[in-house]
This record gives structure tokens, sequence and C-alpha cells, in this order.
């Protein structure tokens, strides 16, 4: 009988590993200081200076822009607000189209929709996970008004590619950057600073966190204000001479806390630590499943620095001739926390497979002809079905012996292949 915990031998990992905790003394300091100030928010929305936030969401703002080497950040309460405010801040109409990836989380290919924008799907490169230069020049068309790139798992899409095709192409490109605050392209600038505005996460989840939180960073000073002005209600405070147009200039409550400015300090302060830890977890898992048939740990192109939101490997089943369920399944016994496939191609949401999203007409799809059909993304539909296994070092705090112990347990699983294979065999036989 093989020892793999999934047919009754013991686990590799016996008990589960720690999460990763961020907060510490200097976050509960930064909270006591504004609960003492008693000024939990800053901001006015109407003319003035507190327009433009509190003390605390003034210096988060400053000290990002500085560690960013960035001419404007903008903060805002989510990741979620600050791509629908990018999205504003570039001026998108109704009709026309924006290009974005179908393996992301569903914000990034919301966010176009408020303006009654509409999404048009471009598949990923296979072993980076991002957009793929070629999809995206074949899905412009005279509707595109911009390029929205996903730097995936932590991982730069190919940032120098995209930006060349926009300004080839007069559009604009906005960097979703909520996984990879720390990352850098081929040429160490930071991902989220080449394209026109980046957007990062301060999710609970992320490798710098303020519980809920986002970033803006451009460095247009145009864009920067109608960022600004989105963020805080800009009807009420525009005036003619502010901007260059007022389109879009209907604003929302996207504005940061002071409390959560103030963590987001702290958090910024040591931004170096908290995503060293999780590229060492990263880059020795990948020593660990080197030269494993079938399995390929994650690629990073040449010169560029992931920081590995998600160490994602991709699983060839006709290679190792199992299935990738029989095999997470296996992993998971041995003590491996993981998850498979990541998230369904976005296209496949009923939102866009039944084109309806606001109103009882389907408004904006109603007037374009664009279509969301299964097959449309095929690299990203056999990555989420049948590839991908997604690991997240964001998530535990996790020790060499641990990192040690994970790579034990997918060593094992792929020993054992064989048995696996009799094991998926037999339940099918039962099952038939």
């Amino acid at each position: 009988m093989s020892d793999l915990a999934l047919l009754g031998g013991d686990p590799v990992i016996r008990a589960p590993l720690r999460p990763y905790r961020s907060m510490g003394e200097a976050e509960k300091q930064a909270v006591i200081e504004v609960m003492d100030s008693g000024k939990l928010s800053g901001f006015y929305g109407s003319p003035g200076p507190e327009f433009l936030g509190g003390p605390k969401v003034k210096a988060f703002e400053e000290l990002w822009r500085q560690r960013y080497g960035v001419a404007h950040a903008v903060s805002v309460n989510s990741a979620t607000s600050g791509l629908i405010a990018a999205i504003g801040a570039i001026g998108v109409s109704p009709g026309d189209e924006v290009i974005v990836p179908p393996w992301t989380m569903s914000a990034t290919v919301v966010a176009p929709l408020f303006y009654g924008a509409i999404p048009v799907f471009a598949d990923v490169d296979r072993r980076t996970f991002c957009l793929e230069p070629n999809a995206v020049r074949e899905a412009i068309t005279p509707r595109t008004r911009a390029i929205l790139a996903v730097n995936l798992f932590g991982h730069p899409a190919p940032l120098r590619e995209l930006v060349g095709l926009a300004r080839e192409k007069g559009l604009y490109l906005i960097e979703d950057s909520a996984q990879a605050p720390w990352a850098a392209d081929e040429h160490g600038q930071r991902a989220g600073t080449v394209g026109d505005i980046g957007v990062y996460s301060l999710n609970y989840h992320k490798h710098i966190h303020t519980g809920e939180g986002g970033m803006c960073v451009t460095a247009n000073a145009d864009l920067a204000q109608r960022l600004r002005l989105i963020r805080n209600h800009g009807e009420n405070a525009v005036a003619g001479e502010d901007v260059d147009s007022l389109v879009n200039i209907v604003g929302f409550n996207f504005r940061l806390p002071e409390l959560s400015a103030a963590i987001g300090i702290a958090q910024l302060n040591r931004v170096d630590d908290h995503v060293a830890a999780r590229e060492r977890v990263a880059v020795r898992l990948t020593e660990e499943a080197q030269n494993l048939e079938g399995l390929y740990p994650p690629v990073v192109r040449d010169g560029c620095r992931h920081n590995y939101y998600c160490w994602t490997m991709r699983f060839d089943p006709e290679r190792l001739g199992v299935t990738r369920a029989t095999f997470s399944a296996a992993l998971a016994a041995e003590g491996f926390p993981h998850a498979v496939g990541y998230v369904k191609p976005l296209y496949l949401l009923p939102l866009f497979r039944q084109r309806v999203a606001f109103g009882r007409n389907g408004w904006p799809f109603t007037p374009t002809s664009q279509r969301y059909e299964k097959g449309l993304c095929p690299v990203t539909e056999r990555l989420h079905e049948h590839e991908a296994i997604v690991f997240e070092p964001c998530a535990y705090e996790i020790s060499e012996g641990e990192v040690a112990q994970l790579g034990d347990a997918l060593r094992k699983v792929h020993r054992h292949l064989s048995a696996l294979r009799k094991y998926e065999k037999a339940s099918a036989e039962k099952r038939a």
C-alpha cells in the first residue's frame, strides 16, 4: 500500500501553517495616536484644504509618493474604488472599449461598466499569466480607449510592450497592481508606475494592508487631480479651471479614513521586510519543486522582480497521467494548503454571459455586439480547468523548515503517481 496520506498513510505536514500577522506595535501606536486626536477622518466634500483629507492621509500619500518615486499618489478606500476612479479619470465614455484580462479579480473588468464602457477580453501568456501583447493587439478596435493590464500574482505584465502599443494606438494604459506592490519590470521600474495610472490594494490579505484601502499613482498632474475629484464628490468642488474636462467628475465617496492611513504609514515603513519574507518563501518553494516532471513552478521574466502574492504552479495532466483534481486531493491530504484554478475566466460570469449590468435593458451591453462565450480565451480556460495550482505565501508565517516540508509533500505526491493513477481508475470504475 502507498504511504500517501490520501490512501491511509501519515501526512508530511501535521500542523496547520500559522497565519501571517503583519500588525505590530507601530500599528497599535499609530491607531492610538489617531484615536487620541479624535479625528477619524479629515475629509470635507467641499472646496478647501480638507477636500484632500486629513493629516494622516496626506502624510501616507507623501510617503508612498517618495517610496515609489512617483509624482502623485492618491489614496482611496479600496483598489476597486481606485480602478473605478482611474477609468473615470482617463475620460472613458459610454460605448468605449477597455481591453482586460479574463484572469483577475472581478473588480478589474467591472470598473469600465460604471462609465458605460465595454470590457473586451484578451488572453494571457501561459507562463506568466499576464496579458499577452499579441492578443491585446488583435483585440484593439476603433472603439478602444484603454488597456487595463494586471500584474497578476505579483509578476509584472509585459509593461514596456503594452505601453508601447498604447502609445502607438493613442490609448491609455492602466495597471492593476493590487497584487504587486514591490514588483519591478526588466528596467527596474516598479510595477504600477509604467502606465498612465497604477492602482494598488491595501486589502487585509495583501503584502501590506490597512484592512481595506488602496492607492493610485500617476505622473500626470491632470489625471491626479481628476482622481482626487472622483474620490470625493468632485461635482461639489470642481471649478472650470481646475481640470481640462468635466467629463466623469460626478464623484463618489472613495475616501480613506485617518485610522487606515496611520496604519498604512506603519506598514509602508516595513514594506521591504513584508515583501522580502514572501519572496524568500516562494523562491525556496520553487527550488523545492524543480525537476519534477510535469510540474512547472512560477516563471520570472529575465530582470523582473516577482513579489509572489501567489506562487502558481502549472500542472500537466497529460504528462503525469492523472487529473489535477486527484493530484490536488493527495497534496491537500499531505497538509499542503493550496487552491486550484484561481478564478473562473470572468467572461463566464452571468453578468457577461447574460449581458446584464445596469437597469432592465442590459445597459451598457445593449448597443454592442460583444459576446462572451466559452472558448474566448483558451489559454486562460486551460489554466483554470486543468493546470493552475495556487499557493499563497502572503497568507502564512513560514519557517525554513516548513518550506522544506511543503517541498517534501510535493515530492512525495509526485513520487507516488502510479498509486494515484490506480486510485483514480478505481474511483472512476466505482462511479460507473
